[in-house]
């Protein structure tokens, strides 16, 4: 059982790989790459309620809590009560989150050409690693 042999340690320094790609690109915006994720759904869908974000990124809403709170106090989102049901919060952007969108659109691009990859072999990857995922997760 040789460490280089371990799918889980190819995965581990993958992702600690690219995350620290992105370190200095996020700094750059202000954001931690948490909060950078939080942003990506929220430029996709401007309203989602902190349930559906938490599903679209497979956390708990005490993991989210606390980055929630954070992208606020910058200024960058707001959290509102839902008229509809008073238990459902709602996430809306501020015109500086919005705008934070054009000075973040250079990072997906920065981290494509750090990876390397072909867009054939892009594709593979998130397709195994969507896999690894639902098979981990229903097993």
């Amino acid at each position: 059982m040789l460490l280089d042999d371990q799918l889980c340690f190819a995965l581990y320094a993958a992702s600690r790989a690219v995350t620290a790609r992105y370190r200095p690109l996020l700094d750059a915006l202000g954001l931690t790459y948490p909060q950078y994720l939080v942003m990506l759904v929220l430029w996709e869908q401007d309203s989602i309620s902190v349930r559906e974000l938490g599903a679209a990124l497979q956390l708990e809403s005490s993991t989210l809590s606390p980055l929630l709170k954070r992208l606020e106090a910058q200024g960058l989102l707001r959290r509102e009560r839902r008229p509809d049901d008073e238990r459902s919060v709602a996430l809306r952007l501020t015109g500086t989150g919005a705008a934070l969108r054009d000075r973040a659109t250079g990072v997906p691009l920065a981290i494509g050409d750090a990876m390397g990859l072909t867009p054939q072999q892009d594709a593979l990857a998130k397709q195994l690693l969507r896999l690894v995922t639902a098979n981990v997760a229903n097993g």
